[in-house]
């Protein structure tokens, strides 16, 4: 017998669903079957959402092979009778993202329901069995604000469509909280991008000060590497990596983070994955795959002269 899915199973992409209107009727198990098992479909097809009117069910198939364009049904289960499927019309999701999908079914959760099909962007259609997001913190310096690194997490799960649902939460290290908690006269800060206004005079690092002042270093350990060769010495320092603040969160949630000892790739240590302090898209898009078991990015495809990935 066919399993029911697991939560957040979606066609993938969405040419494995195939919707019909059928003169059927959808509160029928028996009925439904019968007009499904030995019926042709299209060998990418993997879900059937029958309509009758506003009722819609939604099948699971096998078929007798994946070789030619058209294939029998050979087993078929219903997973969703109308009452535990929520039709949604939305034109602004795109139904082959699996977090835009997700997050759109849940603004229409009903209690008992199991599947979501969305008729989304371009008018095509997808189903997401029991949207149930992956929690990924964020744990980021601000400012400058936004995060960066939440910024670029958003960009991936846009555009990834192998990724699973992601519900990504920003965990701040504020160097204004820093401040406040560490009282100076004068400030050392790693580089004028911060943009920060402290209440105390702020020197940056990477102008390289002519005169070692008596200063609080808010930085991290490269900072104070940097500082030991300008100056001889390592400052008082208040350390606002993000990667060890992420080593105190508790419940070892999935965490996305990064390092500025970390020169390029991506480090994994248990459920959190560490970038470059200065990343790029590639490094946290195979960080949220790395995290969520998704696996490394995929090898780009050569079709004649283009490269497709």
């Amino acid at each position: 017998m066919i399993p029911l899915p697991a939560p957040n199973t979606m066609t993938r992409p969405y040419r494995g669903l195939s919707a019909q209107e059928a003169d059927i009727d959808m509160t029928d198990e028996a009925a439904i079957l019968e007009y499904i098992v030995g019926r042709e479909v299209y060998r990418r097809t993997e879900w059937l959402l029958l309509s009758n009117g506003d009722n819609r069910a939604l099948i699971e198939v096998r078929k007798e092979s994946f070789e030619p364009l058209f294939s029998p049904v050979t087993e078929a289960r219903v997973l969703a009778m109308p009452d535990r499927l929520v039709w949604i019309e939305d034109s602004e999701t795109d139904v082959g993202n699996p977090t835009q999908l997700a997050f759109t079914a849940l603004r229409h959760e009903r209690e008992g329901a199991d599947a979501y099909a969305v008729k989304g962007k371009f008018e095509h259609i997808n189903v997401i069995w029991q949207p149930a997001p992956v929690t990924i913190i964020v744990t980021e310096v601000v400012p400058p604000e936004p995060a960066k690194l939440l910024e670029m997490a958003k960009l991936a799960v846009g555009f990834d469509e192998d990724l699973p649902p992601i519900n990504l939460q920003l965990d701040t290290v504020d160097i204004r909280v820093m401040a406040a908690d560490n009282p100076a006269d004068n400030y050392l800060l790693p580089c004028r991008g911060s943009g920060v206004d402290l209440p105390a005079d702020v020197t940056f690092l990477d102008t390289r000060p002519a005169d070692r002042l008596d200063w609080t270093l808010i930085g991290c350990e490269r900072s104070v590497q940097f500082h030991r060769h300008f100056y001889g010495d390592a400052p008082d320092q208040v350390d606002f990596c993000p990667n060890k603040r992420s080593e105190t969160l508790e419940g070892d949630p999935l965490v996305l983070t990064k390092c500025c000892m970390l020169e390029r790739g991506v480090e994994v240590r248990g459920n959190t994955a560490i970038v470059p302090w200065g990343n790029n898209l590639d490094e946290v898009r195979l960080a949220l795959r790395l995290i969520t078991g998704v696996g490394p990015l995929p090898e780009p495809k050569q079709i004649g002269s283009v490269f497709t990935p």
